[in-house]
Formats: structure tokens, C-alpha cells, sequence
């Protein structure tokens, strides 16, 4: 009895001690350190690093830092450096390896900028907003209709530098047009800049062309003969113009100081170019000029309208206000409570009554509906 009673105790204490031994390989030791999680990688915001001798793309996969040394060995060759939204970390060394002014790196750091161009001892450095047009089935009261970012350019002898936020340009497709037209990218790194503010200049076209088709459907809303359409959404696309009108209007007077030669550096030949893109920019301004005016046009307008809406509202509601006084006065009359009231005791003046409310209502009725108050 006693053995059988030690051989429960022995498969009890089993029963209870597996569980422990099996959490105890779980759970780390005591004393025991966790081996350290790797670092995950950061993402790195060079998009591509190209050396360029003689316009012609140089094979292989070239560090900034290598590029840059082997361009200024020779006369016939810059580096072109693309970033796409760099930190301040990342970015303070490559302002170093180049010899960029902080208060440029600071600006290309940060994104929304007003475009211009600015001079830094021998490194020009210029800022363009850049825009694209957001499809959307219908245009509402919520509506993107334009997505904006910047494009930051710092241009050196022997280099350009290429800082995009956003995806409104990317700038992949300039680069690979760029590399077909070796004479052209053989005028060095203003050659990249013309390329930069051509495909931006170009989408600011493809913009303007879309927002006249919007405001094309709200003039017809507006105009049409149902007369409708929501004002929510002109002030919508009125402020989706505003934005548009923010990048496009002041890009003029950078490119009209590198036009005229008061900017140093610039090739004649790309001058050249730069002044058929102003003439681009010029037609651009002078569309969304043309849009605002219309977009205030069209809400003057709705408002008018809406104006209008609302007296034929407040006289109709005036006519039959008119009308149901009728028989509330003759009711309110015949309700008091007086004996000697005439035609009181009357066996038909109660359907007297009502004839005469009913006639002078009808009456009414006819003069407001002649008139257009009903």
C-alpha cells in the first residue's frame, strides 16, 4: 500500500514538473543576455550617381565620392547626383564631400519651397515646384486636383545635384532623354537643368489642359438649364488652383535672370534653350490667370443664383402666407365666444363660410400664380 502510495507520488510529481522543464526551454536562463536584433538598413536616398565625359554616360556603378574626384581630373566631364527625399544625416555629408553653402542644404533638406534661383560663390543653386494632375472620376467636394512637390538643383562646375520631393516629376524619365542627346548633356550641368525645368514646365501644361476640362463641367453645371451644381466644388477646385498657381506664377522671374545673363555660368546654348522653356512658362501663366478669372466668374454667378433661388423661396412661401391668412382671420372671428355675432344661428352659415374662404384663397392663388410668386 504504501509503494502503491509512493508510485502516485512519483507520477504526480512528474505530472507537474513537465510543464516547468518545457517552460523553462522557452524562457531564456537567468543571467542569460538575448543576442542583439541586426539594424534594420536605412533606406538610402540616392536614386542613381552617373559620370558623364563628353555627354556620354561612363559604364558602371560609381560612388558620389569617386565620381566627383574623377570629374574634376578632367575638363569634359561632371557628376550627376540624384536624391530623392534625403535626410539631414545623409545629406551633411554629401553637402561636405561637394562643398555645399548650409543655407542651400538646409533649404534642399525641407520640402515645399518657392521656386528661385540663388548664387553661392561658384555654385548655383535653384528650387522648382513641381505638379501633376490627379485623375478622378467626378470632381467633389473633397477632390484632389493637383499634387504638388519641389525639385532642388544645386549645379557646380563638375556636378549637379538633383533633390526631389514627392512624386509629382520624377526624374528618371529626364535622365534616360538626357543620355540620348549626348551634344546636348556635352554642355555640362546646365544641360540637366534645362532637362529638369523642361519635363516640369511640360507637366504644368498637361495640368493646365486638365483643369480647363473641370472647369469646363462646372461652367456647364452652372450655366446649364437645370442651373444646379454644388458651390462646395468650385471653392474646391478654385483652391486646388491656387496651389497650381503658387508653383507656376513665380518659376517666371528665375528663368527670365538666367535669360538675360544675370546668373554666371550658364552656357549661351543652354540660355538659348532656357528661353524657349520662359516662353512656355509665359502661355502657362497666362492660362491660369485666365482660369482664376473665369473660376470667379463662375462663382459670382452660383452666387447670383443662389440669391435668386432664395427670394423665389421667400416669396412663395410670402403668397401662401397671404392665402392661409384668409381663412385663419374668418375662423378666428367665428371663434370668439359671443352670442349676438351675425349670421351666428344661420342654418347655412357655416357652408357660407366656407365658400367664402375657399373663393377668396382661390382668388389669391390666381393673382400671385399670375404674377410668378407661385
Amino acid at each position: 500500500m504504501a509503494d502503491q502510495h509512493r508510485g502516485n507520488g512519483r507520477g504526480l510529481s512528474r505530472a507537474f514538473t513537465a510543464p516547468v522543464r518545457v517552460v523553462s526551454k522557452v524562457l531564456p536562463r537567468s543571467g542569460a543576455v538575448s543576442p542583439p536584433r541586426p539594424p534594420r538598413p536605412r533606406r538610402s536616398a540616392i536614386i542613381d550617381c552617373g559620370l558623364y565625359v563628353e555627354g556620354i554616360r561612363q559604364p558602371g556603378e560609381w560612388d558620389y565620392v569617386d565620381a566627383l574626384a574623377e570629374a574634376q581630373r578632367r575638363d569634359d566631364a561632371f557628376v550627376w547626383l540624384g536624391l530623392h527625399e534625403p535626410d539631414a544625416d545623409e545629406f551633411a555629408d554629401i553637402a561636405q564631400t561637394f562643398g555645399l553653402h548650409e543655407l542651400p542644404v538646409e533649404d534642399a533638406v525641407k520640402s515645399y519651397q518657392r521656386p528661385k534661383v540663388e548664387r553661392y560663390g561658384d555654385i548655383t543653386f535653384a528650387a522648382v515646384r513641381t505638379a501633376r494632375y490627379v485623375e478622378h472620376a467626378e470632381l467633389t467636394e473633397t477632390s484632389e486636383v493637383v499634387e504638388t512637390g519641389d525639385v532642388m538643383l544645386f549645379i557646380g562646375p563638375t556636378f549637379v545635384i538633383t533633390v526631389r520631393h514627392g512624386d509629382a516629376c520624377r526624374l528618371a524619365p529626364v535622365r534616360l532623354e538626357l543620355e540620348g542627346k549626348e551634344e546636348l548633356l556635352a554642355q555640362g550641368p546646365w544641360a540637366v537643368f534645362h532637362a529638369v525645368v523642361d519635363r516640369v514646365v511640360d507637366l504644368y501644361l498637361d495640368v493646365a489642359a486638365a483643369i480647363e476640362q473641370d472647369i469646363d463641367e462646372v461652367e456647364a453645371g452652372v450655366f446649364g438649364r437645370s442651373g444646379g451644381g454644388r458651390i462646395q466644388r468650385i471653392y474646391q477646385l478654385k483652391r486646388e488652383l491656387v496651389e497650381f498657381k503658387r508653383a507656376v506664377i513665380p518659376l517666371a522671374r528665375p528663368l527670365n535672370a538666367l535669360v538675360s545673363g544675370r546668373i554666371p555660368g550658364v552656357p549661351s546654348e543652354i540660355r538659348r534653350y532656357i528661353r524657349d522653356v520662359a516662353d512656355h512658362l509665359s502661355r502657362t501663366v497666362e492660362q491660369v490667370v485666365t482660369f482664376d478669372d473665369l473660376l470667379n466668374s463662375i462663382l459670382q454667378a452660383r452666387l447670383a443664383q443662389l440669391s435668386v433661388d432664395m427670394n423665389d423661396d421667400m416669396r412663395k412661401i410670402a403668397a401662401w402666407a397671404a392665402i392661409l391668412a384668409v381663412p385663419t382671420a374668418i375662423a378666428g372671428i367665428y371663434g370668439m365666444n359671443f352670442k349676438n355675432m351675425p349670421e351666428l344661428h344661420w342654418a347655412y352659415g357655416y357652408y357660407v363660410v366656407l365658400v367664402v374662404m375657399a373663393a377668396v384663397c382661390f382668388g389669391l392663388y390666381r393673382i400671385f400664380r399670375r404674377s410668378g410668386w407661385l
